[in-house]
Formats: C-alpha cells, structure tokens, sequence
C-alpha cells in the first residue's frame, strides 16, 4: 500500500529565522529612507564686541553634532567647529581678514550615526554680517587725567582689538580712524546737572570752575552708524583737590604760629608795661608829702 504524500509543515525554527530577516529589512529599508529625526539649528545669532565675533544658535544636540562653514560674500566656505556639540562657534580668525566684508554662516546638522556620510545633511543658514557696521563698541577706559587750576584735561585709552597688520593688533582707533568719536559726560562733584564734550580725537581739554572738583565718564560712538553707536559708559572718575591743599597747608600752619607768637609777645609787653607803670604810681603816692 502506497504511503500517502501532502505538504510539509514548516518547522518552528525556518519560521523564525524568516521573521528575523524580515525585520532587519524593514530596518535598512527604513534608514535609507531617511526616517531618522534629525534636528536643525535655529536662531543663529551674532555676537560681536571690538570685532572679537561668536556665532551662537539653538537647540542643544542630544543625539546629533554640528559642523559650522561660514564665507564672505564672494569668498569659499570654509568648516568650522567641526562636529561640535556646543551651541556657538568662534569665527574671528576669519572675520578679522577683512572686517568692512559681510560675512554668512550656516549650520549643519549630523546625526550621531551618519557622521562622515558623502551626503549633505541639512542646515541653517545666518543673517549677513558686516563687522565694521555692526560689532559692538566696547566699554572704554580712562588713561589719564589732570585738574590744573581752571582746565581739565582727560585723556581716553583705545581698546585693542583682534584685528592685525603685519603681525600687530589694532586699536579700535586704528580701524575706525574719524567715525570714532569719544563723549565726555562731566559735572562738579557737588552738583548732579551734566555736561558733555564730543571729540574725534583721543583727549579733552575743558573750562571747570577752579577749586572745584569734577567727576566725569567716557562714551565711544560712531556717529556714521544706524545701529550700535554707542558704547557702555566707563567707570566714574573724579578730581580731589586735597593734594594742592596739603602742599599749602605747611604755609599756613607756620603763618599761624607766626601770628600767635607774635600776639603772645605784643600781649607780654603790653602787660609788662602795664605792671611797670602801675608800679611806678605805687612808688609815688607812698612818698611823704613835703611840709614847707
């Protein structure tokens, strides 16, 4: 008798590795197809002090990296902070090569695992920057300063910046030449009512009141500017003429002492005088009188 013949069942094991294969699959097929979530940056910003410039942006990366290129308007992107997880990129290296350029950066985002992938991953792109129009002043300082009698002469200290020539750092003067301009807020220690001096230069000389003592600030602008004119204020300085007292005050102790010692001696005669005479009545009247 013929054994009869039908289809044969799968063995559990066949089944298995079958639904494994499937499943890495649906994996590779996935990845190609870009669903991996990618997170690009935003809110690139420009923060620029005396030309020293770092471009800033958002989110901070959980599974993905940032590269930065940044260019010249005509120029070749260069890479930057390459596969950074901060959130901002030092570009002074490059802005400083021409500061009057306008310069545009992006941002690229990479996930953690496509680093070194030939494709482009996504980006950001940044506004336009013009450092000469649009880096901030810096606070400036006060180098010097001299109170002589009615005038008041303050001298302002330029900042260095990042900026070189032939191996040198410039000062903001340097870069900016006339367009930087210097205010000088100034009143009497006394009193609260400002005044203010504007030069293009690096001094001031002003008519004060003499004997009076003055407190005063310094401000950088750039007058040309429609943005970004003004620096912070420098701290408050102020004059003391308690060092031209103290050289007089010698001179009028010793006028003084001269003036007592001189009324100690004129007293002492006046009443040696006055004892002198008194005696000399005394001496008269006990005299006996003369009897004819």
């Amino acid at each position: 008798m013929a054994t009869p013949t039908g289809p044969r069942v799968p063995c559990y094991e066949a089944a298995v590795a079958r639904a494994l294969l499937f499943g890495w699959v649906l994996v590779r097929v996935a990845g190609a197809t870009g669903t991996t979530d990618v997170v690009v940056a935003y809110n690139l910003t420009w923060k620029s002090t005396n030309f020293k410039t770092i471009l800033e942006w958002e989110p901070k990366p959980i599974n993905h990296v940032y590269t930065v290129q940044i260019s010249s308007r005509l120029g070749n992107w260069k890479n930057k902070c390459l596969y950074t997880t901060d959130t901002e990129c030092d570009v002074t290296d490059e802005i400083v090569k021409n500061v009057k350029e306008t310069y545009l950066a992006r941002v690229f985002s990479y996930p953690l695992d496509a680093i070194g992938s030939t494709g482009e991953p996504p980006f950001t792109n940044s506004p336009e920057f013009t450092p000469y129009l649009e880096t901030n002043l810096g606070q400036p300082t006060i180098r010097s300063f001299e109170q002589a009698g009615t005038e008041l002469n303050v001298t302002v200290q330029d900042a260095r910046t990042l900026v070189r020539v032939s191996g040198t750092f410039l000062s903001l003067r340097d870069v900016f030449g006339k367009d930087l301009n210097y205010i000088l807020y100034y009143w009497r220690a006394s009193s609260t009512g400002k005044k203010k001096a504007t030069t293009n230069t690096n001094e001031f000389l002003i008519d004060v009141d003499e004997g009076e003592n003055y407190c005063f600030n310094v401000q950088a602008v750039i007058p040309s500017r429609r943005a970004n004119q003004k620096s912070p204020e420098s701290p408050i300085e102020c004059t003391s003429q308690e060092k031209v007292l103290s050289t007089e005050m010698p001179f009028i102790v010793v006028a003084v002492m001269l003036v007592v010692i001189i009324f100690i001696i004129v007293l002492s005669v006046s009443l040696y005088k006055c004892r002198k005479a008194r005696a000399e009545r005394s001496g008269k009247e006990s005299l006996p009188l003369n009897v004819a």
